[in-house]
C-alpha cells in the first residue's frame, strides 16, 4: 500500500488542503485499473478475489492480534472464496468489543479514534493518513471505521467508476457533471467526508444537508440546476412530490439513491417524475460501495473486485441466486487497516440469475434492490411480522411520502408526512387486519400525521423502529 510519509495531523487547513489535493492525485492513479475490472470476465474476476483473500488474511493474521488467535487453524494460502466456512463469523459486537485488537496499527486505538470523531467540524485526517467513519446504521448499533490512504481512495471509486464509465461514452461537453447531494452534513459519516475529501473544480458538486427544510432543499436544487441528484430515497422521494407541484425546477440526467432502502414505488415515482435514469447503490460504512446500479435496468452490479458476499438465511447457510437472503457476510479485500472478514451484515439481497451479460458491459454479477434489513422484522412473541406487511398497503397512499412505523406493544404507530389527506382510519384498518392474519393477537394501529419527520443527525430515515 502507498502511505505517503506522513507524521502528525494536520492542525491548519493549509495542511489539510496539501494533504487532499495530494490524496486526489493519488486517487486518479487507482482509477485506470479499478475501470478496467468492470469487465474482467467472471474466471478473471474469481481468480483476483482469492488471490486478494489471501493477502488479505495474511495480513490480519500478521499484525491483528484478533484475527491471530481466529484465523490459527486457518491455511491462509490454500483457503478459497468458495468454501469459507472455517473461518468463525464477525459482527459488528465483535468489532466494538475487540476493535484495538481488530486494527493492524496499534496507534488506532478506539478511544483515540473516538475522540478525533468527536472533534470533527468538518473532514480531517487522522495522524495524515487515515480517515474514520461512525455509523449508528438503521438498526441503531454505533459502529466505528478506519480507512487507510489507499483505501480511501479506493472508496470513492466504488461509489463513481460506473458513472464515470457511462459518461466517457458521451460527447465531452455532456462529460463534466453537476452533482448535489443531499444527504448527511455529520463528518462523521462517510456520506459527508468522502465527497469532501475529494471534491474536485471540474466535477462542480454540492451538499446540502437533509435535515433542512424542505423549502431549503429546493432553493438551494434550484439553484444549483444539478445533473446528478444523489440523496436517500426518502428525501428523493419529498423531492419528487415537490417537482410534481411545481416548486422544484430541476432536470437531473441521473438520480442516484443511497443509504436506505429503494422501494419499488419510490423508485418509480423518481423515474416518473424526472425521466432519467434511477441508480442504486449499497452501501455501509463497512465497505463503501458493496453494489452500484449502471442505469440500465433495476438491478445493481456487486463490487465483484473488492469484496466478497455470501449470501445466507437466518442460521447463515448459503443460499442461492433468485433467493433473497436473510443476511450476508461481507469480507472487505481492500482494506487491511480494519479487516472485516466474513463480517455478518442484516442486509436482505438477493443475487438475480444472470442468463445473459448486462447491457452496460459490466460483468460484475447482479442483485435486485436491496429489500431492507433483517432488523425491521417486528416480533411479537413467537411471531413475527415482515415489513412488507406494513409497507404494502403504506404504498398504495400515493400521499404519503415518508413514514416510520413504530413498534408497541400490541402493534404499531404509524406516523406519515403526506402531500395531501388520506384516508388514516382506512389505512390503521388495513394494517391491523394484516396483522391478525398473521396471528397478532388483537393488534391495535395508530396513524398519525405530521408535516415532516425528524431525522437523526445521519439524516437517515429509520422506516421501521422496533421495540428496544
Amino acid at each position: 500500500m502507498n502511505n505517503a510519509a506522513m507524521t502528525e495531523t494536520p492542525t491548519t487547513e493549509t495542511t489539510y488542503q496539501q494533504l487532499r489535493q495530494r490524496h486526489i492525485a493519488h486517487a486518479a492513479t487507482l482509477l485506470p485499473p479499478m475501470l478496467d475490472r468492470l469487465t474482467w470476465p467472471a474466471d478473471r474476476l474469481a481468480e483476483h478475489r482469492t488471490t486478494e483473500l489471501r493477502r488479505l488474511l495474511r495480513v490480519a493474521r500478521e499484525t491483528s492480534p484478533w484475527h491471530r488467535e481466529r484465523l490459527a487453524g486457518v491455511d491462509v494460502d490454500t483457503v478459497d472464496e468458495s468454501d469459507l466456512t472455517g473461518i468463525p463469523v464477525m459482527t459488528k459486537d465483535d468489532l466494538m468489543a475487540h476493535f484495538d485488537d481488530v486494527v493492524t496499527d496499534e496507534r488506532l486505538r478506539l478511544d483515540v479514534v473516538e475522540d478525533h470523531l468527536a472533534a470533527l467540524t468538518s473532514d480531517a485526517y487522522l495522524f495524515d493518513r487515515y480517515h474514520a467513519a461512525a455509523s449508528g446504521s438503521s438498526s441503531g448499533t454505533r459502529g466505528v471505521f478506519v480507512y487507510d490512504w489507499d483505501d480511501w481512495a479506493t472508496a470513492i471509486w466504488t461509489f463513481q467508476r460506473h458513472g464515470i464509465r457511462g459518461a466517457q461514452s458521451r460527447p465531452a461537453a455532456e462529460q463534466v457533471m453537476s452533482v448535489v447531494v443531499v444527504g448527511a452534513a455529520v463528518p462523521t459519516h462517510m456520506s459527508s467526508s468522502l465527497p469532501q475529501t475529494f471534491s474536485m473544480q471540474d466535477a462542480v458538486s454540492k451538499q446540502i444537508p437533509v435535515t433542512r427544510p424542505t423549502a431549503e432543499i429546493v432553493e438551494g436544487l434550484n439553484e444549483a440546476q444539478p445533473t446528478v441528484l444523489v440523496g436517500y430515497p426518502s428525501a428523493l422521494h419529498v423531492l419528487a412530490a415537490e417537482a410534481r407541484a411545481g416548486r422544484l425546477r430541476i432536470s437531473p440526467q441521473v438520480i442516484s439513491s443511497t443509504s436506505e432502502t429503494l422501494l419499488p414505488e419510490i423508485r418509480a415515482v423518481l423515474a416518473e417524475t424526472f425521466g432519467a435514469p434511477v441508480v442504486n447503490g449499497y452501501g455501509a460504512s463497512e465497505a463503501a460501495a458493496i453494489a452500484i446500479g449502471c442505469g440500465v435496468g433495476p438491478w445493481l452490479h456487486l463490487s465483484d473486485d473488492l469484496v466478497i458476499v455470501e449470501p445466507v438465511d437466518v442460521a447463515g447457510r448459503p443460499v442461492p441466486p433468485g433467493t433473497r437472503a436473510d443476511k450476508v457476510y461481507l469480507t472487505n479485500l481492500f482494506n487491511h487497516t480494519l479487516p472485516l472478514i466474513r463480517y455478518e451484515l442484516t442486509d436482505q439481497i438477493e443475487l438475480l440469475v444472470d442468463d445473459a451479460p448486462c447491457p452496460c458491459g459490466c460483468t460484475h454479477r447482479r442483485i435486485a434492490d436491496p429489500y431492507g434489513r433483517l432488523d425491521d422484522t417486528f416480533t411479537y412473541g413467537p411471531i413475527a411480522v415482515h415489513p412488507h406487511l406494513f409497507r404494502a398497503p403504506l404504498s398504495q397512499r400515493a400521499e404519503i411520502v415518508e413514514y416510520q412505523v413504530r413498534q408497541t406493544p400490541a402493534g404499531a404507530t404509524v406516523v406519515a408526512a403526506a402531500t395531501g389527506p388520506f384516508d388514516t382510519a382506512a389505512l390503521a384498518a388495513d394494517i391491523t387486519a394484516g396483522l391478525a392474519r398473521v396471528g397478532v393477537p388483537d393488534p391495535r394501529v395508530d396513524v398519525e400525521v405530521t408535516d415532516r419527520l425528524p431525522r437523526p443527525a445521519s439524516g437517515k430515515l429509520q422506516r421501521f423502529a422496533p421495540l428496544a
